[in-house]
């Protein structure tokens, strides 16, 4: 019995070994050499310092719980219809790290927000106060993401937030703080409108597929 015993939990052991190697394999070797030789395209740059200071925020305000950065394939999803652009590929997140790929979609895919609201203040405005641009919007506000001064006491250095006139109120101004001006930098910068799919060539296959921002 004790014999029989060792000899089944030795092959637990190595059942689980195989397919933890088999796992590993597929899903972090595999896409690893596969992706590995990918270049940036043409234009591709990186992130700004303030795009980078921006990024962090993002990150930290945990924005990716609810918005994606992945527009996927016609065959999949109806992504292209809704608006969010043609399908990503790896090099457009050459320069990401982390990736910020996502999960869910509480809200609307990010991948091209700058390319459909290029608007600087409509994005300042709209996280200081959403539903006063998206009507319905469960969009949570970032009030704490911007100073609220009386009026006389703005100064020629301060970034004022042109909220619509029914939510702005009397004698007060709302302007920007570092961590807004650096976050919106950021949506400003998540624009992949160039060329289709542009083959980025890579080591020993130039017809590769990648993109750019």
């Amino acid at each position: 019995m004790s014999r029989k015993f060792e000899m089944d939990e030795k092959s637990l052991v190595i059942g689980a070994m195989v397919c933890l190697s088999l796992a590993t394999g597929v899903m972090v070797l595999i896409p690893y050499f596969l992706t590995k030789q990918i270049q940036p395209a043409k234009g591709l740059k990186p992130y700004t310092v303030l795009e980078a200071e921006g990024r962090n925020v993002y990150i930290s305000e945990g924005c990716v719980y609810c918005h994606s950065q992945q527009p996927r394939d016609a065959k999949q999803a109806p992504d292209t219809k809704r608006g969010w652009g043609r399908v990503s590929v790896a090099g457009d997140y050459y320069y990401d790290s982390p990736h910020l790929l996502g999960t869910m979609r509480t809200g609307p895919d990010l991948f091209n927000i700058a390319a459909r609201q290029p608007s600087k203040d409509w994005h300042l405005g709209h996280l200081y106060q959403p539903r006063a641009y998206t009507p319905g919007s469960i969009m949570p506000s970032y009030p704490y993401l911007f100073d609220v001064k009386k009026t006389e006491d703005v100064t020629k250095n301060d970034e004022v937030v042109n909220l619509p006139p029914e939510y702005a109120k009397a004698g007060q101004t709302v302007v920007t703080t570092p961590k807004a001006h650096a976050l919106v930098a950021y949506l400003l910068s998540l624009d992949h409108t160039y060329s289709p799919l542009p083959a980025i060539p890579v080591q020993g296959d130039e017809q590769s597929l990648s993109g750019g921002r």
